[in-house]
């Protein structure tokens, strides 16, 4: 036993393609790099990717960065080639590419019949087409290998009515079934070599949601406060609190793990509210 509990966690020799860059994304490479991967980052501004692998560098040198829409499969055909031309293979996809707009989003003055359809078809396409398509490119590259681990981002406004959030609520429902649809089919066909899962987090401030959920002074906001009031850790989460989570689902430690959803909420979705 103490034989295979060693580096169980180790991603030393690993290569993981993360879609990208943003305030939960750069704390996850970080983690993988850490964890001793090579990790080619994805992101639609170019400067961002950029500039988190200048950070990446200072923990390791296998660092590779690519302008990539997650919603041009063409693209993401030619990204493929080039990790797999540079670095051999694809051991780990995050599919951490996504967003809310506002068209899509309900203000508390209006209901779900001023949303915007456009918007709506937007996040659908970011969030949830935008975590197919690589799984589907990068997927054939762990087909071939009969091994690699997929992990895609769900959240807490899938599993329950999360008010104002449609769009997101709606895409990020449809990752949880495509998560497990992936899971079932590419151990099926493919081998148990193959995994695919999923991180549900529950609240985390960041650039996005933060004028949602904070005031000017930094207290929280009604929407704010509703969310601590119904989360028994009575706060927000903390972006490192993904880690242990992500390390677990891409390292061998859970190697007999596929199609679940992994929520990361300080409790919200275990409580009833009473």
């Amino acid at each position: 036993m103490s034989k295979q509990l060693e580096n169980i966690f180790s991603l030393e020799g690993k290569v993981a393609v993360v879609t990208g860059a943003g305030h939960l994304g750069a704390v996850l490479c970080e983690a993988l790099a850490v964890a001793g991967a090579k990790v080619a980052i994805l992101n639609r501004t170019e400067e961002k990717a950029i500039a988190l692998a200048e950070q990446l560098k200072e923990i390791q040198s296998g660092v590779l960065t690519f302008q990539c829409d997650v919603t041009d499969e063409n693209r993401l055909k030619e990204v493929c080639e080039q990790i797999v031309a540079q670095w051999g293979k694809i051991d780990i996809l995050l599919n951490g590419a996504g967003g809310n707009m506002p068209g899509a989003t309900i203000s508390p003055e209006q209901t779900v019949f001023d949303m915007k359809l456009d918007d709506f078809k937007k996040v659908m396409d970011l969030n949830l087409i935008g975590s197919i398509l690589p799984s589907l490119v990068f997927g054939k590259e762990m087909a071939k290998q009969k091994k690699g681990v997929i992990i895609n981002l769900s959240s807490m406004t899938a599993q329950q009515a999360v008010t104002r959030v449609f769009g997101y609520s709606v895409s990020k429902a449809a990752i949880d079934n495509f998560t497990r649809w992936m899971a079932v089919e590419m151990a099926l066909k493919f081998g148990e070599g193959i995994r695919v899962n999923a991180i549900a987090p529950g609240f985390f401030i960041g650039d996005q949601n933060r004028k949602l959920l904070t005031n000017v002074d930094g207290t929280y906001t009604a929407r704010g406060n509703t969310i601590i009031t119904n989360t028994p850790m009575k706060r927000f989460g903390k972006p490192n609190e993904l880690v242990g989570a992500l390390l677990w689902l891409v390292s061998d430690a859970s190697s007999f793990v596929t199609g679940v959803i992994v929520p990361v909420d300080g409790g919200f979705s275990a409580f009833s509210g009473v």
